[in-house]
């Protein structure tokens, strides 16, 4: 029998590279079994650490929530969805605001002030609140608004008019003619429940079952508020 330095004598102790050859089928097999043990240890039916730590969380429990938390903010920080958006008015009433937004199918909830009504925009997504602004100022001929976006903290204040965007407002200089909590709620410093808190007048849109009812609506305000005859002077 060889001795151990007859062995070791190659300075390999011992290991011969043809000892350790692979054909197709080894290489194979040895993936697959990889692959198993990777599965294994990662897959959602992990079994939990010997030495009684946390399990990690499986797919469909609490990491999911979370997941969708963090994409919805990261779309925030990115710019793809704003952080908040109204439209101002020169209305004074929010039931009269609301009827107008629900025949332009923008969905929101209204808030009347002496400084004018705010619509206070749910869908965010996207282009959405131009949108909205596009279709408002569209639906009523002659009317025009003033549509405030915080996308990525920058604050963004438009006129629109006959459907088009026709003047950006450095916003310093609209908050002080706009309902005071709009600037309060752009910087983040108020949510919807406390504006609605402190609010006299709200009316949500979804309250607005039809746009037959949203027509009814304006009627009825329009009725209580007829307009001077043109050869009266206005007051």
């Amino acid at each position: 029998m060889a001795s151990d330095d007859d062995n070791n004598k190659d300075g390999n102790g011992g290991f011969d590279p043809d000892d350790v050859h692979f054909d197709d089928a080894d290489l194979e097999a040895a993936l697959e079994g990889f692959e198993k043990e990777f599965a294994d240890t990662d897959g959602p039916d992990a079994r939990p650490p010997a030495d009684g730590g946390d399990a990690p969380a499986s797919a469909g429990s609490d990491g999911d929530v979370l997941g969708a938390d963090f994409e919805d903010e990261l779309q925030g920080i990115l710019g793809n969805k704003a952080k908040c958006a109204v439209l101002c008015s020169h209305l004074a009433s929010a039931e009269l605001f609301a009827a107008i937004c629900r025949l332009a199918d923008v969905d929101a909830l209204c808030v009347g002030d002496r400084y004018g009504a705010v619509a206070i925009l749910r869908d965010l997504e996207g282009n959405a609140p131009e949108t909205a602004a596009h279709d408002l100022t569209t639906v009523i001929s002659g009317m025009d608004a003033l549509l405030v976006v915080n996308r990525a903290d920058k604050i963004e204040a438009s006129i629109y008019a006959d459907g088009a965007a026709v003047e950006q407002i450095p916003p310093p200089f609209a908050f002080p003619t706009l309902a005071p909590f709009v600037e309060d709620y752009m910087i983040g410093l108020v949510d919807v429940a406390g504006i609605e808190a402190e609010a006299d007048e709200t009316v949500d849109t979804a309250s607005i079952a039809t746009t037959q009812d949203a027509e009814r609506r304006l009627r009825a305000f329009m009725r209580a508020h007829p307009m001077p005859p043109d050869d009266e002077p206005r007051r």
